[in-house]
């Protein structure tokens, strides 16, 4: 193996730990504040994380150009933006809103079955059909999760609700950022996407969180007075936000969208037995019976896609 090989290798490894390190970093961060500090903000938590991505994005591309700069090309464009914004607030507030009552654990496996809702949205918006044993692997992922929820000793309604309302969300953006954004002149990469969503996502977050979390800002402030580290931790959870979508970023563009998906789904079960030591959540054999279905499941349905392209 060549030098250059070497470095080429150590470098994609190097960043492939940077985005394990971030995403699990963030959600673990969102758990941790949430749960056990009193700081019972999601929304106020998402628009602190959309607010560092505006700001981050910006000094990313237009000063250290990590990625080409991209214009908004006409007011059509911008308006699928915005909707994209809207959706994309709705599915990151709903997953922090569940980390609220859920553990990390059963919130990853709830997370799992995007796949379902994205081929689900995908047959419906735009008729894309796949083939049947492809839409067959789907089944072990629903019934997963199934199995999960009955076996979950910390399984709450409101929380439950909120984790499927997220992920469904999740998967209806990548869908409709497909319909949206199909055409080769208005396609943006996923950073210069991330640099026009995000401040459009403050508009939006900033008056929910005054109507819909009124006593944010003093209580907030209360509690930064009996726990020190809770202005940094708000600070580097917000800065590890971007960071997850910045190495997300590069990690497809060094390897490929094929091996993100691979390393997505480990993600989730790396994710899960951290959570698992960190907040010892108590978990049950069912519990981690279903996820490990979901899991396979997912891992199925990538393979069979890949294969009846």
């Amino acid at each position: 193996m060549s030098a250059q090989s070497e470095k080429k290798g150590f470098f994609i490894a190097t960043l492939i730990t940077f985005w394990y390190s971030s995403n699990i970093g963030v959600l673990l961060l969102n758990k941790l504040l949430l749960s056990n500090y009193g700081f019972k903000f999601p929304i106020f938590l998402t628009m602190c994380h959309m607010t560092a991505c505006a700001v981050l994005s910006y000094v990313s591309i237009v000063f250290l150009k990590i990625a080409p700069f991209q214009r908004i090309k006409s007011r059509s464009q911008f308006f699928r933006i915005a909707t994209l914004s809207v959706v994309f607030c709705g599915s990151v507030v709903g997953g922090n809103i569940s980390l609220r009552y859920l553990p990390v654990s059963f919130n990853q496996a709830v997370g799992a079955t995007t796949p379902f809702f994205t081929a689900l949205f995908a047959y419906f918006m735009t008729r894309k059909q796949e083939a049947w044993v492809t839409y067959g692997c789907l089944v072990p992922v629903v019934t997963g999760v199934i199995i999960a929820s009955g076996g979950e000793p910390s399984f709450h309604l409101y929380g439950f609700i909120m984790c499927i309302g997220a992920t469904a969300a999740r998967a209806f953006k990548s869908v409709l950022q497909g319909v949206l954004l199909s055409s080769e002149g208005e396609k943006l990469n996923s950073m210069n996407l991330l640099l026009y969503m995000s401040p459009i996502a403050v508009l939006v977050l900033l008056p929910a969180a005054l109507v819909m979390e009124p006593n944010v800002v003093d209580v907030t402030m209360t509690l930064a007075t009996e726990h020190r580290y809770l202005g940094l931790l708000i600070l580097v959870n917000s800065a590890m936000a971007y960071g997850a979508n910045l190495l997300n970023f590069l990690v497809t563009k060094h390897t490929s969208a094929l091996t993100l998906q691979v390393l997505g789904n480990a993600k989730g079960a790396v994710a899960v037995v951290i959570s698992i030591l960190i907040f010892q959540n108590p978990v049950t054999f069912i519990g981690i019976a279903g996820y490990t279905m979901t899991v396979m499941g997912v891992v199925a349905y990538g393979e069979s896609k890949r294969r009846h392209k």
